[in-house]
């Protein structure tokens, strides 16, 4: 009998409602609770803390007042940490690049105010979202030579593993490379795992000699059985790094865009070696394959710009941010934003965001109530930092809440109880 264990639960989807229009007076939270509070993850910035620690804010408001990391919010130990919801409850994760990290569990008072639950120890995972009432979490094989991977469903009512099994990543890869899964996505009954294709040896590292493909794993749900890998080899591989490539629209079709970043690596010399351009692909509702009749090529509308994430509004519209500079780095950091209708595939830059050459980071994590608005953290080279407004609609960015002494690495809700 599998022995029951409480994990860290961890999810891509954030869950919430438009923002209220109160001012911030108060970030620790002050009289009722109502709906809920944003929280706003920050790294802080001044002097002798900056990279120490996260901090974790609440706000009311994210379209104006300010919020100051001196002597405010709750520190969390150390930085490098992930951020979810899962109902009313908060989870912050300690990313332990491979050792175990520690995983606090939040909610809110009636005041408003964040308490802790729990605070305990997990293996670190590299991707993880919400499927039906469970937390499925990959912990991902990092080398060739040792291929097992894991996988955990966790249950979000009584935080418990229920089912637990492992699958050979160079075997999914089935190309003398491995299968490095980019996130997870729940379609249906199904978890489609886009996943890049990597040396992972000491020499090759995050190479590839097979950079012009993109691959989804589809397995059955809750059994993890897998299906199939389908292959589509009009553009790269899909997503990035701890970020989610795919997006369900309102009639079940699934998205993928690919940034086309991948490397080739000779000796201490690296490159980028695909020959396809960053591009949206499509599986069509109710489908297993790449639908052949669509493809979006986006350096070709956004005079060479590659996509680095993008987080949907709603009505098949979703809000990108893009890096219009030669590519560098398959870390490099995003420059511009954009809104692009998947559908009708149209593209428009956003107008009202900090120059590009003045963006310094976007936050990993952002919000929208799916009702065609974004709220994007964006930090700037003169060390500003503040929650933008992006109205798809008319493609403008509007300055909001203002943070003081950090920078917004996360944004959330987190309803009340």
């Amino acid at each position: 009998m599998l022995k029951k264990s409480t994990l860290m639960l961890a999810s891509g989807i954030v869950l919430g409602l438009a923002s209220c229009s109160k001012d911030n007076k108060d970030n620790g939270g002050s009289g009722n609770a109502g709906a809920g509070r944003f929280i706003i993850a920050a790294v802080p910035t001044s002097t002798g803390s900056e990279g120490v620690a996260d901090y974790l804010l609440t706000a009311e408001n994210l379209e104006s007042g300010t919020l100051s990391t001196e002597g405010n919010g709750l520190e969390q130990d150390g930085t490098y940490r992930y951020y979810t919801t899962s109902g009313t409850k908060f989870f912050s994760m300690l990313y332990g690049q491979g050792n175990p990290g520690a995983v606090t569990v939040y909610q809110l008072d009636k005041n408003g105010k964040m308490q802790k639950l729990t605070n305990f120890q997990s293996e670190t995972v590299q991707s993880f979202a919400a499927v039906g009432k469970d937390i499925l979490m990959v912990k991902e094989a990092r080398k060739y030579a040792t291929p097992t991977s894991r996988w955990y469903r966790v249950s979000t009512e009584s935080l418990t593993i229920v089912a637990e099994g492992q699958f050979n990543s160079a075997e999914l890869a089935n190309n003398g490379e491995l299968a490095h899964f980019s996130w997870i996505e729940q379609v249906g009954n199904k978890v489609f795992a886009p996943f890049f294709s990597i040396k992972a040896t000491d020499a090759g590292g995050w190479s590839t000699d097979y950079p012009d493909s993109a691959w989804v794993a589809v397995y059955s749900y809750p059994d993890m059985t897998l299906e199939k890998v389908i292959k589509d080899n009009r553009t790269s591989s899909i997503g990035l790094y701890f970020t989610n490539g795919l997006t369900k629209v309102e009639n079940g079709d699934v998205y993928a865009f690919s940034p086309s970043n991948t490397i080739k690596i000779n000796g201490t010399a690296q490159s980028f070696n695909s020959t396809k351009p960053s591009s949206i692909i499509r599986i069509k509702s109710g489908t297993t394959e790449f639908d052949q009749s669509y493809l979006f090529n986006i350096e070709a509308v956004a005079g060479g710009a590659y996509m680095t994430s993008w987080i949907n509004v709603g009505k098949g519209v979703v809000v990108a941010t893009l890096n219009t500079s030669d590519k560098k780095s398959q870390w490099q950091v995003a420059n511009k934003l954009a809104v692009i209708d998947l559908v009708n595939k149209t593209f428009k830059w956003v107008t009202g965001a900090p120059d590009a050459a003045a963006i310094t980071d976007f936050s990993m994590t952002n919000y929208s109530a799916q009702d065609g608005k974004a709220y994007i953290g964006i930090t700037t080279s003169d060390k500003k930092s503040a929650v933008y407004k992006i109205d798809a609609g008319t493609a403008t960015a509007t300055r909001g809440l203002e943070l003081v002494g950090g920078n917004i690495t996360a944004i959330q809700w987190l309803p009340a109880q």
